[in-house]
């Protein structure tokens, strides 16, 4: 078959990790760190699959890994790699019109995690209302 379901699995990861050493060259634990952050603490990924992930891509020579801090940078054909989902998917500027239809996806989201009574939402109620007061400002209401 043509599709190595290997790196497909970590698909999500080893694209991350390639934009993120494209933007700054960093060791592993600082990515940690880094994706942790981003996702406001909701994930972070663990050495068992940072490590390999890194060692894999400096195999495929996407990244390397410098001498003089240990850091990781990216290579010209790593680079074009990471580019290569957003020339897929078309990215650019995007509408306010797909903008809130994202958001509606995300409170759906929501809005079935009420239903089951998830911890996770009760214990994000004041963002929610800081959100919704915020959003309310937006479209007028007062």
């Amino acid at each position: 078959m043509w599709l190595d379901w290997s790196r497909r699995a970590h698909r999500g990861l080893r694209t991350w990790i390639l934009i993120i050493v494209g933007k700054q060259p960093m060791n592993g634990a600082e990515i940690m760190d880094f994706m942790e952050s981003a996702s406001r603490g909701w994930w972070r990924p663990s050495p068992g699959s940072v490590y390999p992930m890194l060692d894999q891509l400096s195999q495929e020579g996407l990244i390397k890994k410098r001498d003089s801090d240990g850091k990781y940078e990216v290579t010209p054909q790593g680079r074009e790699e990471a580019e290569w989902p957003s020339r897929l998917h078309g990215a650019g500027p995007r509408s306010v019109e797909g903008i809130l239809g994202e958001m509606s996806s995300n409170v759906s989201y929501l809005e079935d995690l009420a239903q089951s009574k998830d911890a996770k939402l009760t214990q994000n109620s004041k963002q929610i209302r800081d959100l919704a007061d915020r959003l309310s400002r937006l479209g007028g209401g007062q």
